[in-house]
């Protein structure tokens, strides 16, 4: 889980090197203007929503930063996925997932091994997203397997077989 998720992130910074600056953070009409900056910002503020609430056993994703640099500034992004990566090999343990429904906190048991899969598979959809805008902005030839679980992919190497 971890190796995996470091190899997600690690494939995101790849990506988010041979991007084009600009394009960091141009809106894309597919993605009803938003940009990729925006989807790597959510990525990166949900894993630190994660650590964050690892001393307290709380996490919750609604009380993000949502911290503009992140979605303007590149580099900035690149240097917070690195930081990331380190961070994630943590014990697992007991942690309550707030969340507002409705306007109303709500409280479910998790844990941290739980949370750090949740966090891959949302980055994996985010991929899914970046990749859609790349594809617009840009002739980047991404990596087939960019954007795409892990699952997918072995369900795809089965086919072939």
């Amino acid at each position: 889980m971890f190796n995996a998720s470091k190899r997600t992130l690690e494939q995101l910074k790849e990506v988010l090197t041979i991007l084009p600056s600009d394009s960091y953070s141009t809106p894309c009409k597919t993605l009803s203007e938003a940009t990729i900056g925006q989807h790597t910002r959510h990525i990166i503020e949900l894993y630190q929503c994660a650590f964050n609430g690892y001393d307290q056993a709380t996490v919750c994703y609604d009380k993000r930063k949502r911290d503009k640099r992140l979605e303007i500034d590149k580099q900035f992004a690149l240097v917070q996925l690195e930081t990331i990566q380190g961070a994630l090999i943590k014990p697992n343990k007991e942690l309550i997932m707030e969340y507002y429904l409705n306007g109303i906190l709500e409280k479910i048991g998790s844990n941290y091994f739980r949370e750090v899969m949740y966090n891959l598979e949302h980055t994996i959809h985010h991929k899914a997203l970046i990749k859609v805008g790349i594809n617009e902005l840009t002739h980047l030839i991404l990596p087939a397997s960019f954007g795409l679980a892990p699952s997918t992919l072995q369900y795809r190497e089965q086919c072939v077989r």
